[in-house]
């Protein structure tokens, strides 16, 4: 997780929250937060170094869209960096 940027460990966050969003699913979340456009060269790319860490799994729903979802590594980086984030903020 140490290696990952920080728009990265976002889309994980967004990943972990919804059942498994396709790509403009993941970009409408994530420019709700930004309060800025994500363009497809960004969020694509990245999602693609995800599933290339073995991070998010990614399916097929048709033709055209795609589905992500966390792996249990995913899904165990996830809690240790919160586990991680606890000691330093309590909120």
């Amino acid at each position: 997780m140490y290696d990952l940027t920080g728009f990265q460990r976002d889309l994980l966050y967004v990943i972990a929250g919804e059942e498994e969003p396709h790509g403009l699913a993941i970009k409408e979340e994530l420019e709700q937060y930004y309060e800025k456009e994500i363009h497809h060269g960004r969020l694509y790319p990245n999602l693609d170094t995800l599933v290339d860490k073995g991070l998010v799994e990614k399916g097929r729903r048709d033709r055209r869209t795609n589905f992500y979802t966390l792996t249990r590594r995913g899904q165990r980086e996830l809690e240790a960096r919160r586990e991680w984030e606890g000691q330093y903020v309590e909120l």
